[in-house]
């Protein structure tokens, strides 16, 4: 981690406020690594430095992790199975630290999942759901002719795990590759559980496999079972995403 000036490593950590903090460090009541500090521009890391306040170690801000993961069909998106089958946080393994799925994709579905420890950050994006379009290619059996997936499109009643019935919203529906089992682009504002297996059932077609390829700035472009940091621009738009920037 980059060296950065006591005070505000202090504020982060929420010892005090920045300003309090510089008071803190005049009145000698701050060491580093075993030696009193009264020099307001002393930089230190908080990952390696001890930084104690009077005696008192302070606790170190958890560093933020954003990793792209490319979820393989029979993994649970959570963090531990009562069932024993195999989680998404089994593929990055506990050397990356503590990590957490934002959002679900179902244990038969593929594709793109956002695995973070921000959760303030993971908050705001489950609560951009409706400004968040998620796009997803989808293979079902059978051909569904025009007027099946145009009612697709405008939003159709399915039923829900729990037995209510809710209107879904539009969808943006594309044919992506035609074959006896096509595929198709679908773009969701939303995301319900098992929704478009639900949606395509509704219309009389089984959907045979789901891989989500994007989810609002983030585009898909690992192998399965493989995954990568957030590159720092796509962590800023992420975040802008989730505000409804």
């Amino acid at each position: 981690m980059a060296l950065e000036r006591l005070q505000k490593t202090m504020a982060a950590c929420g010892v005090a406020s920045r300003r309090k903090a510089e008071e803190i460090i005049l009145a000698g009541r701050v060491t580093l690594n075993g030696e009193v500090v009264r020099e307001l521009g002393t930089k230190a890391d908080p990952e390696k430095d001890a930084i104690c306040v009077d005696g008192k170690a302070i606790e170190r801000p958890e560093r933020l992790l954003y990793f792209m993961l490319n979820k393989p069909k029979g993994y649970m998106t959570t963090v531990s199975d009562p069932e024993g089958r195999p989680t998404v946080v089994d593929i990055l393994g506990k050397s990356v630290g503590r990590v957490y799925p934002v959002g679900r994709l179902d244990y038969a579905s593929e594709g793109l999942l956002l695995m973070t420890n921000d959760g303030a950050l993971a908050q705001r994006l489950m609560k951009a759901g409706s400004h968040m379009p998620k796009t997803y290619l989808v293979k079902v059996s059978g051909k569904p002719d025009e007027k099946r997936i145009e009612r697709l499109r405008a939003g159709i009643v399915i039923e829900l795990e729990d037995g209510r019935r809710v209107k879904t919203s539009p969808a943006k529906i594309r044919l992506f590759e035609d074959a006896d089992n096509p595929w198709y682009e679908v773009v969701l504002m939303e995301g319900r559980n098992r929704q478009i297996r639900r949606m395509f059932e509704r219309v009389g077609h089984l959907v045979e496999k789901i891989r989500r390829v994007r989810m609002g700035p983030l585009v898909l472009d690992l192998e399965p079972g493989r995954f990568r940091s957030l590159t720092a621009k796509e962590i800023e738009q992420l975040k802008k995403a989730a505000s409804g920037e």
